[in-house]
């Protein structure tokens, strides 16, 4: 998969927490990400997801029962622009 396309998957990650304010201390599953995209992108989607956490653009918390996301607010000017940029781009 080309890395334009990585790219629009992790916006829509980004775009779909910030649409339900998962910022900081509200966090999701990391399991719910891939809900929403098609059914053969979903392994994509986690692998564009555990990239967003090593960039600092998610932070992952371990539970006891897996692990649990959210936008990092330290970043929030860079994720807005990078949703922006990238979702306007595609229309």
């Amino acid at each position: 998969m080309n890395s334009n396309k990585i790219n629009q998957i992790k916006a829509k990650i980004l775009n779909k927490l910030h649409r339900h304010g998962y910022w900081g201390g509200r966090h999701t599953s990391f399991d719910n990400l891939p809900k929403g995209f098609e059914k053969s992108l979903r392994g994509v989607v986690k692998e564009a997801a555990e990239e967003l956490i090593c960039e600092g653009l998610l932070k992952g918390k371990p539970t006891s029962y897996g692990i649990e996301v959210s936008l990092n607010p330290e970043k929030k000017d860079e994720i807005e622009r990078l949703i922006k940029k990238i979702l306007e781009d595609e229309d």
